[in-house]
């Protein structure tokens, strides 16, 4: 008589709670799921008031500036203090350019979302039998939670390029204080990253020797 395969044991009762205890997570895949929903409506919005303005909507153009926080040149007195701001007619290259960069930034973030719900849900969660579909990522075929961590290290430093670069080009309407914090909070998300690849890098060659 065979000996019962390790998929036809039955679990004990604790050990089968516990192990079912991961569907706990799924209502939070399925918040960032609604959550990506937001992100969508928000682009969107976006790119219709960025496309009506390039067409002379000033309504269009007044809610894009708003929300990228610019301003226009300030008008000075003789005494070189600031008593308003010159109107602002028309798109021009940098409400442009804040507009489509924060375009970018929504789709990296959306980026960011697509990872952790598919990789944390193939990892943590349940298989989801993607093999051998034409739509496989291909970072998924290899995921684990060492190599989830690290891509959504890159994925959030790229995120963080983006806000930088923003903050740059509207220079003007910041502090020396808060362009000094945001670099210096960039390079921290950089030395972060290159932490966790670095111990990802001495995981994998140490279990890759403990196999040999």
């Amino acid at each position: 008589m065979s000996l019962p395969t390790p998929s036809q044991r039955r679990m004990r009762p604790l050990p089968s709670l516990i192990f079912a205890s991961r569907w706990l997570q799924l209502p939070l895949y399925l918040g960032l799921i609604l959550a990506q929903a937001v992100y969508v409506f928000q682009f969107w919005t976006e790119l219709v008031h960025l496309i009506e303005a390039a067409f002379g909507n000033s309504e269009a153009l007044n809610l894009l500036v708003k929300s990228i926080g610019y301003k226009a040149t300030a008008i000075k007195d003789a005494n070189g203090l600031v008593i308003g701001f010159e109107p602002i007619a028309k798109l021009n290259e940098t409400i442009l350019m804040l507009v489509v960069l924060g375009l970018i930034d929504v789709v990296m973030i959306s980026n960011l979302l697509i990872m952790v719900i598919v990789g944390g849900y193939e990892t943590f969660v349940s298989r989801m039998d993607l093999d051998g579909h034409p739509d496989q990522p291909e970072w998924l075929s290899h995921v684990n939670a060492s190599v989830l961590k690290v891509k959504l290290a890159t994925a959030i430093i790229g995120i963080s390029s983006i806000h930088l670069l923003k903050t740059f080009i509207n220079a003007d309407n910041y502090t020396e204080k808060t362009l000094m914090w945001q670099t210096l909070i960039h390079v921290a998300f950089l030395f972060s990253a290159l932490a966790i690849a670095y111990t990802d890098k001495l995981l994998s060659s140490t279990h890759h020797d403990d196999k040999h």
